[in-house]
């Protein structure tokens, strides 16, 4: 089955769900549209350009679109890394106001860009006619102000579970329904000897997923919670539906790996694939970094949303990709341009997908998953043609607290309880609020 059936019910869902910010009919679930680029003849120009991105990016299908772009445009992209999560936004911030960043930044879309004053340090897209091709959400997360700052750096993914089908198995495990259900998973693994989630908190930002990859759930409940929140009549720690996701993220602790605390990111990879632990609460980009070692022992690996405490009600929380964004400053724009249209073309997209495969739907109208996705994606389906997903908050609201990854790294070691945490990330975000200007009730 196509992802692309039964796009309208999934768009009622997501509006129901998300109101606004939902994934539009002709975006992720799309019928192809007019924006195909096969056979697009491209100027021949040589130049030389560069490109920042963090380190838990996937490199191969990056480094396929800038081999043919050499080939095809004349373009020669020399790549530089940095670290990921609230260091690397630092360094990015620095490199800005440095005057040194490189010609392309890959950072993220949604409320952080806000934080870099896109208007300042980038290109505007909005007149450019192939920026038309990008989808209605994902371009109302690069925008700012009216205007259209990146294009999408990889697919779409989603915060979920990812498990190791071979110990389901072995265990004769159900996917679970509910978060009792899951917890009681968990608890059977444990008491077997297994690791029953991975920890990966080394590297702080996987410490948020649980939390965030559950606003699926609180908006099911609290549809106008987003809204509420950013405006400051709504709080984590006085909203029963919203203190849930972070009441879920200390119940999470007892079933650990002992070292989650120093395991990092690439840790957590290999510890999934090769049976060292049951469960990770992680974005589904981890794919493509597992498909890159492991190949298709991806395979082993399933997938299913954070689950809510309501049987019947399962949904997958999104996330819109981050973005290339163009330095304004340099003295290349141009070549930027042309890397950045090529880069979004159906030729580029086809490269990057036969080096690395999508984690999620593409970001680009009329693009259509190749049929060999991983079969943790073919999992996400089901909830796309239900219509059973919903946009992370972080795409429907521009107040997110600089701390949330250490406030989640101490509810998930014991440090604090739920109730705790979801005050100290409301007070987080009330010092994010009035620094954007929002005078939080």
């Amino acid at each position: 089955m196509n992802w692309k059936k039964n796009g309208a019910a999934a768009l009622a869902a997501v509006m129901a769900l998300t109101g606004t910010a939902a994934m539009t009919g002709s975006g992720i679930l799309a019928e192809a549209s007019d924006g195909g680029t096969a056979g697009q003849e491209w100027e021949y120009k040589e130049d030389t350009i560069t490109m920042l991105i963090d380190t838990d990016t996937s490199m191969a299908g990056i480094q396929a679109v800038c081999d043919l772009a050499e080939e095809k445009l004349g373009i020669t992209v020399e790549i530089e890394t940095r670290v990921g999560g609230p260091d690397g936004r630092n360094i990015v911030k620095t490199r800005l106001a440095s005057g040194d960043m490189a010609d392309l930044c890959g950072f993220n879309s949604g409320c952080l860009l806000k934080e870099l004053n896109p208007s300042e340090y980038f290109i505007d897209l909005s007149e450019e006619e192939w920026a038309k091709k990008l989808d209605d959400t994902f371009k109302d997360a690069v925008t700012v102000d009216g205007a259209v700052y990146g294009i999408p750096l990889t697919a779409t993914s989603a915060g979920l579970v990812l498990y190791n089908k071979d110990i389901y198995r072995e265990y004769n495990l159900e996917v679970p329904k509910t978060w009792e259900d899951f917890m009681a998973n968990c608890r059977t693994l444990k008491d077997a000897g297994e690791t029953a989630l991975i920890g990966s908190f080394g590297t702080m930002w996987t410490a948020q997923v649980p939390y965030l990859g559950d606003n699926y759930n609180v908006l099911s409940q609290e549809p106008d919670f987003a809204q509420d929140f950013e405006n400051g009549s709504a709080k984590y720690a006085t909203t029963p539906a919203a203190l849930r996701s972070f009441e879920k993220l200390a119940e999470t602790n007892e079933y650990y790996n002992e070292d989650y605390l120093a395991t990092t990111y690439d840790d957590g990879c290999d510890m999934l694939v090769n049976g060292e632990g049951a469960h990770w609460i992680i974005l589904s980009q981890a794919l493509s970094n597992i498909y890159e070692i492991y190949g298709d022992e991806v395979n082993k690996i399933g997938a299913f949303a954070v689950p809510g405490d309501d049987a019947n009600d399962n949904g997958l929380t999104v996330w819109m990709p981050g973005a290339w964004y163009g330095n304004k400053n340099s003295e290349h724009i141009d070549t930027i341009k042309r890397f950045m249209e090529f880069y979004i073309s159906e030729e580029a997209i086809h490269a990057y997908s036969e080096a690395i495969l999508p984690e999620g739907p593409y970001a680009i109208k009329g693009m259509e998953l190749p049929d060999n996705v991983y079969g943790a994606v073919k999992d996400m389906q089901k909830y796309y043609e239900e219509g059973k997903v919903g946009t992370a908050m972080e795409f429907q609201c521009a107040v997110k607290g600089a701390n949330c990854g250490a406030i989640c790294q101490e509810c998930v070691s014991g440090q604090t309880d739920g109730k705790t945490a979801a005050q100290k990330y409301d007070d987080d975000c009330r010092k994010q609020a009035m620094q954007l200007g929002i005078d939080w009730e």
